[in-house]
């Protein structure tokens, strides 16, 4: 079984093709089920975020004769031309499959480098898919060394000690027009994880006042809770939009919930008084003919590039060691694998008694054994500072697993 990986980005897609090509939960668990109904893949799961939609897959033929299918699945599925796709999407299959969600997870290939987001988002990826069902064996043990490389990047390299977020980009942009935010009002569309993080921070940076709307009233106020904010009603724009300084918006929407004429009648109610907008939805929350409105600036996640690149300078000393984790541990599984496989076909094919399901059941019984083997050294490798002090750099723990491979 190979897999293979479809997707686009950042770096590879502007904002208005990666808002078109975005999933829901919903539509993620829809696509993985389709794509295993039409026999293009075996197991699925679909990570979509404000900088990425990606299609992984263990393929029921070879990597590459699925690719295509996958491809067209996307076009239809989201009804882009593929002429608009094809520029965008890139193919990564087996090695380099694996190697490309190992630096995702550590934060390597995001527009913030080291950004704090994207390990949860892999996770909350991973648990969904395999609480539908979607995933199998293979693509649980990816990405369950994923999550473990994300861990350890974050825990041994400073790419974790001073972490940066689209919500901390959010608020250095507010302060920039603002100066300090402590005599100003901050409203936040949405209550989930870059909503929290959001208020955080700008309760971190002492703004004043605090606004929180949300769909659902109940998760509006758990979260006004914790920070010692204030609940306005959906919807009640005029009475939000009159007082705010700062807005910031993070909502799961297919289509803008602050439209351009909302905003023309804020500011009207307003005096024009100069109003700062983030918007991190993906698809875009707020329309974006609303950046021409008098005094209104909207800044989109692709606004960010100019504090991105002050992030990367800061923090690209940290990438060589960040990326020999990366290499060591999918060096380290590509040997188990290799070592399995030759162990398995020399020991069973000299069992000729033994029926699939039996073949099948010793074979699941190996791979659980070495997932322990793996798992336990690099839990206690990150546990225990001595052991990471005895053992000098990556190359060392390389060596130590990965040499001698002629030796009998």
């Amino acid at each position: 079984m190979e897999i293979v990986l479809v997707g686009l980005n950042h770096r590879t897609a502007p904002l208005e093709v990666r808002e078109r090509v975005s999933f829901t939960a919903e539509q993620a668990r829809r696509a993985s089920g389709e794509l295993r109904a039409r026999g293009l893949l075996e197991e699925t799961l679909v990570l979509s975020t404000c900088n990425r939609s990606e299609v992984y897959g263990v393929a029921r033929e070879t990597a590459r004769e699925c690719a295509p299918g996958v491809t067209s699945f996307l076009s239809e599925f989201h009804s882009v031309g593929a002429d608009i796709l094809g520029s965008s999407l890139y193919h990564h299959y087996d090695r380099h499959a694996v190697r490309h969600l190992f630096r995702l997870s550590g934060g390597l290939d995001s527009m913030m480098l080291g950004e704090a987001e994207i390990l949860g988002q892999v996770r909350e990826a991973y648990r969904f898919a395999h609480e539908h069902g979607a995933t199998g064996p293979v693509l649980n043990r990816l990405f369950q060394g994923a999550l473990e490389v994300g861990k350890r990047i974050r825990t041994e390299t400073e790419l974790g000690a001073r972490p940066m977020s689209v919500a901390a980009a959010g608020v250095k942009l507010a302060e920039r027009i603002f100066g300090k935010l402590s005599d100003r009002t901050a409203l936040v569309l949405g209550a989930g994880t870059i909503s929290e993080q959001v208020v955080a921070m700008l309760r971190h940076r002492g703004v004043g006042n605090l606004l929180v709307m949300n769909r659902s009233q109940e998760h509006a106020e758990s979260l006004a809770q914790r920070f010692g904010a204030r609940v306005i009603e959906w919807g009640r724009w005029e009475d939000a939009l009159l007082v705010s300084d700062v807005l910031v918006t993070s909502v799961a929407a297919n289509q803008p919930v602050l439209p351009k004429s909302v905003l023309e009648m804020a500011m009207n109610a307003r005096g024009n008084r100069a109003l700062f907008a983030m918007d991190l939805g993906l698809p875009r929350n707020i329309e974006a003919t609303a950046a021409d409105v008098y005094n209104v600036y909207v800044y989109n996640i692709d606004d960010l590039s100019g504090i991105v690149q002050q992030n990367r300078e800061a923090r690209e000393s940290e990438v060589p060691r960040a990326e020999s984790i990366v290499d060591l541990v999918r060096d380290l599984r590509a040997r188990v694998r290799e070592e399995r496989g030759s162990f398995l076909r020399a020991r069973l094919d000299s069992i000729g008694h033994l029926t699939e399901g039996q073949r099948q059941e010793i074979e699941t019984l190996v791979d659980d054994v070495l997932e322990k083997l793996l798992i336990g050294p690099a839990e206690r490798l990150r546990g225990e500072r001595e052991l990471r002090r005895k053992i000098q750099n990556v190359e060392a723990l390389r060596d130590l697993f990965l040499s001698g491979r002629e030796k009998p």
